[in-house]
């Protein structure tokens, strides 16, 4: 009897009913593949669906695809660049307050309008204004500047400008004679530069000598340097070349006059004249007339002789 309740002991009832669940439970759960060591190659994943996209349509025609406002990363409108400030060469001149006649010239020939446009124009090489201060004016001769006409004025003018920027320090680059605005004749219009260390340059025309007295004026574009005299250019100075005279007529050819073609008419051979002095004055006179109107005045003079003979002779 105490055996038969030893083996039903509660321990031995629970171990019992552990083994049995363990194994209800293993019957009941999926058969697991053994793990390999070497991983499986992965599997291509199926591609994914993109819906068709609708069928672009064309602008309209004359439809402006650029925008006209660009805008920047961070969407705002691009700013404006400002323009660079215009050099107005008048503005400077009168800073300076030394160049007055210069000034009153530039303007009267209205020459300063081209020198500034030329300065604003992108492709222009820059500007060399040569400056001769009021003093210099007035070392001319008295009424010069009244004696020019309009275009000798611009002439002049343009005689002290270079159409390139030149520092000071390139003067010794420039090759004689310069070139300027006036032209390039080189008897009338020359101008030769000299420089003597890195400062100092000298000019002469053939008719002045004048120096670089000073720097009005300099950037990257304009130059204005001070002379101490005006550059009269020689075209100014030597008298204007005259035309070409006309052939003149060989001498001695003078053209004959009625009272030679006469002489030479009554101044025949010795026999001629010796029949006009014997014949009396209307024979004379038809003779000449016979002379003047060809055959038809010889048959004439003829019958008015024969007629003079016979009364003659009665």
């Amino acid at each position: 009897m105490k055996t038969q309740q030893s083996l039903f002991s509660p321990s031995i009832l629970l171990v019992l009913a552990l083994a049995f669940f363990h194994t209800i439970s293993a019957q009941l759960s999926p058969v697991q593949a053994p793990l390999s060591s070497t991983p499986s190659p992965p599997q291509p994943s199926p591609p994914a669906f993109t819906p068709p996209s609708p069928p672009a349509t064309a602008p309209a025609p004359g439809f402006n695809t650029v925008p006209l406002v660009p805008v920047t990363p961070s969407g705002a409108p691009t700013p404006t660049v400002p323009k660079p400030p215009s050099i107005d060469i008048v503005q400077i001149l009168r800073k300076a307050k030394r160049f007055s006649v210069l000034i009153r010239l530039l303007k009267t020939t209205q020459l300063i309008n081209q020198l500034n446009s030329q300065l604003l124009t992108s492709g222009s090489g820059g500007l060399t204004l040569f400056a001769p201060e009021d003093g210099a004016f007035s070392k001319l001769k008295a009424g010069f500047l009244n004696s020019l006409s309009d275009r000798q004025k611009v002439e002049l003018l343009q005689f002290h400008t270079l159409s390139s920027f030149i520092s000071i320090s390139n003067f010794d680059t420039l090759t004689n004679p310069v070139q300027t605005q006036a032209g390039d004749d080189p008897k009338r219009l020359q101008l030769n530069v000299t420089t003597f260390g890195s400062s100092q340059v000298s000019m002469a025309t053939g008719a002045v000598n004048a120096s670089v007295t000073g720097t009005v004026y300099t950037d990257n574009k304009l130059a204005i340097y001070q002379v101490d005299k005006v550059l009269l250019p020689l075209d100014l100075v030597l008298p204007s070349e005259a035309p070409a005279p006309a052939p003149s007529k060989a001498k001695g050819a003078t053209p004959k006059t009625d009272k030679t073609k006469a002489g030479d008419g009554a101044g025949g051979d010795d026999s001629d004249n010796g029949d006009n002095k014997d014949l009396p004055a209307e024979a004379s006179s038809a003779v000449s007339m016979s002379l003047k109107f060809g055959a038809k005045g010889i048959f004439v003079a003829i019958v008015t002789g024969i007629a003079l003979m016979g009364e003659a002779m009665m």
